[in-house]
């Protein structure tokens, strides 16, 4: 049997089609993968670093006013559809999954030209372009949010490395702080923008530093590997650790007792899939769904939300600050964030898999 993914651009997309690609390996390892992607987005880095082969095509933005460069996407599109053919009929492709993103739309084309299965898996409680395409085309249609508004959508969650899934984060929490330099017996702050950073994020973390050490706070703050910041903070006591990237985020999530992020899908499966309480920072680009991922955790109690012009060094230190100092707060609101997650998404969606493709 062989699978073909199609997941790229933000690791939103492609996290989700690596930890499926994971999964089927371990109900079935005569199953062939091949992910296809762009060589634009994450998924060239990401995709041969966890061992699968990964097929590029061109990738097709569409454009989101009426410009000259509208007139080309016809065109490009076929392009992008031919070659995607191309690579189903190389594979010989049983059956293709798709996850959203620019390669997902010649994907979800060219699987129905040659007759082949779909399935569908949308994070986002509203979906992109790609996706509500995809669904016309499939009865086969999942989602990683109860309220996803895709019709005949079945929710499971979305699929995360069993890493995340099976992390224990008190077990591993002194390990896990041991590994970044940081101390044992000190609130933590976990603070990162996503698979790219974010530099409102990164500004306000930094601007209150001065203060969170005051109050005996360590912070480890990830800026994103294409960012920079131009004051760090001194070496002292408690650390604040500043990193560019990240590929250990099970330990990141271990070593932290509250997270500063923004709200993506990703983000919020993951946090909750480990009981990390968040203060979350929608991204205020988009339609609109990292707010509503945001606001599900934080009606559960598993976390709070603070609009993108809203965050200042003040917002954290008179919101973030007196939940770190609180311990009794964070291990109700750990347990509230458990609550809303789920573990086996990854699992349910590879059955569901190989059912279909069978």
């Amino acid at each position: 049997m062989r699978v073909v993914l199609a997941g790229g651009g933000t690791a939103g997309h492609i996290e989700p089609a690596l930890a499926l690609a994971d999964a089927l390996r371990h109900l079935d390892r005569s199953v062939g993968i091949t992910c296809v992607g762009t060589e634009r987005g994450l998924e060239s880095r990401l995709v041969p670093a966890r061992g699968y082969e990964l097929e590029l095509v061109p990738a097709v933005p569409l454009p989101r006013a009426i410009t000259p460069s509208l007139l080309t996407v016809p065109g490009r599109l076929a392009g992008a559809i031919n070659a995607t053919a191309a690579i189903l009929d190389r594979v010989q492709a049983d059956v293709l999954v798709g996850f959203g993103g620019y390669v997902a739309t010649p994907a979800y084309l060219a699987a129905k030209r040659r007759g082949l299965p779909i399935v569908v898996h949308e994070a986002n409680p509203r979906p992109g372009l790609a996706n509500r395409l995809g669904a016309r085309l499939t009865d086969h249609v999942f989602s990683g949010f109860p309220e996803t508004t895709l019709p005949k959508a079945e929710y499971i969650g979305t699929p995360l490395r069993r890493d995340i899934v099976t992390l224990d984060r008190l077990s591993m929490g002194d390990k896990a702080r041991s590994w970044f330099g940081l101390e044992n017996d000190r609130p933590t702050l976990l603070v990162f923008g996503g698979s790219q950073g974010s530099r409102s994020i990164n500004q306000a973390a930094l601007a209150a530093a001065p203060v969170l050490r005051r109050a005996g706070v360590q912070v480890l703050h990830v800026i994103g590997p294409k960012n920079t910041v131009e004051h760090e903070p001194p070496p002292g006591d408690p650390q604040y650790v500043l990193l560019p990237y990240v590929d250990r985020m099970d330990l990141a999530y271990a070593a932290a007792d509250v997270a500063l992020c923004r709200s993506g899908a990703l983000t919020c499966a993951e946090l909750t899939a480990v009981g990390l309480p968040g203060a979350y920072v929608p991204l205020p680009y988009g339609n609109g769904e990292q707010r509503i991922n945001a606001e599900r955790i934080v009606r559960g109690g598993g976390g709070l939300v603070a609009d993108d012009a809203e965050l200042s060094p003040e917002w954290i230190i008179h919101n973030v600050l007196p939940i770190l100092r609180d311990p009794e707060r964070v291990a109700v609101m750990s347990e509230a964030a458990s609550r809303l997650g789920r573990k086996d998404a990854d699992i349910m969606l590879a059955r569901k898999v190989l059912e279909i493709a069978r």
